[in-house]
């Protein structure tokens, strides 16, 4: 359990830097959007050399990474109410990064994002601990 809550909270911080990066990458493009293929070529060829767009899809790939390690070692009603954590730690670093205000109805809307979160990881706990007494029980069973 606590390898995956490593996993975890490096698969945030690499979500959230990543998420941050290509904000700021997106908003350093300098074309506007129009549906005409020379403007979508021009504009798609501006994105791939932009250095924070290109590092924050990085970044986001080895969040996605951390998540197929933990959705191959727990349930995913475990693992991804988890990934919601990332909404926590990606205002806190678009607060301290990109200096965005955020009001306080956002806040507690971050705190419940937290609330949930320990939540799930309660329930995990309980399970685990369901899961050692039936393993005694049985082992108790086969004993001669």
């Amino acid at each position: 359990m606590i390898r995956m809550l490593i996993v975890l909270a490096i698969g945030l911080v690499l979500e959230a830097i990543g998420v941050v990066l290509i904000s700021k990458g997106q908003k350093e493009l300098h074309h506007a959007f129009r549906p005409e293929l020379q403007a979508i070529w021009r504009l798609g060829a501006e994105a791939v050399t932009n250095r924070h767009l290109v590092l924050g899809v990085v970044f986001e790939a080895g969040f996605f990474g951390c998540l197929l390690y933990l959705l191959s070692r727990a349930d995913v009603s475990f693992v991804w109410p988890l990934t919601s954590l990332s909404l926590v730690v990606t205002t806190l670093t678009a607060r301290w990064i990109l200096h965005e205000q955020v009001s306080g109805l956002r806040w507690v809307g971050v705190m419940v994002i937290l609330l949930g979160a320990g939540l799930v990881t309660y329930t995990e706990k309980i399970r685990e601990k369901e899961r050692a007494a039936a393993r005694a029980v049985v082992s108790e069973r086969n004993r001669p």
